[in-house]
């Protein structure tokens, strides 16, 4: 028997949960960027993905276990592009600031802005709030500023703690950009302070 005959596929019923899951998620998530997580109710999301409230809370202990899903849809996927956007440099300094300058254009997106930004902290709490958001973002971030400190462009630092100052320093950037009257006034300002910090650490 080849190695590949051995390799265990979805059967049926797999593929279906997972697609049904991922209706509730993508649902939820469309209404609660329109409305914020206080606004949709279970009804709305189950007609919304079209599947019965059952399949919901087969999926899902409660609503707010569904939009613990969808807020990880949203950090995944802005760190997937954040991502892509850091790979199409070799510079070790503008790797830093691309992913940097990245994060700040997502956060006046709406599913960012609504989801990640405003209901996540209240609805999830901030302690689980901050895991999920230090469990996608800090990998990045900690990649950039070693493989920065490997090159020499920042002078020797202890890259795990400053890893996790400066996603807090982008957190708390990106609720600037999200609250401000003026977002783009707001973005601008936090990103020259943002790399005037960074500097601070140049070798």
């Amino acid at each position: 028997m080849s190695p590949a005959s051995t390799i265990r596929r979805p059967g049926r019923r797999e593929s279906e949960a997972q697609a049904t899951r991922d209706a509730l998620i993508r649902g939820a998530l469309e209404l609660f960027t329109k409305r914020g997580y206080a606004g949709v109710g279970t009804e709305e999301i189950v007609a919304r993905a079209r599947v019965t409230r059952g399949a919901l809370y087969h999926h899902f202990t409660d609503k707010r276990d569904l939009f613990r899903a969808a807020f990880e849809r949203v950090e995944g996927e802005l760190m997937d592009r954040i991502g892509a956007r850091m790979e199409a440099t070799d510079d070790p300094w503008e790797l830093m600031l691309a992913g940097m300058r990245s994060f700040l254009d997502a956060c006046e997106e709406p599913s960012v802005k609504q989801i990640a930004l405003t209901d996540a902290p209240s609805v999830l709490g901030w302690q689980e709030w901050r895991e999920i958001d230090n469990r996608h973002g800090l990998g990045l971030t900690r990649a950039a500023l070693q493989g920065a400190v490997d090159a020499g462009v920042l002078r020797p630092i202890a890259v795990e703690p400053m890893a996790h100052l400066f996603v807090a320093a982008l957190s708390e950037a990106a609720f600037v950009i999200a609250y401000s009257d003026h977002p783009r006034k707001a973005r601008a300002e936090v990103e020259a302070a943002l790399v005037h910090l960074v500097q601070g650490l140049r070798a």
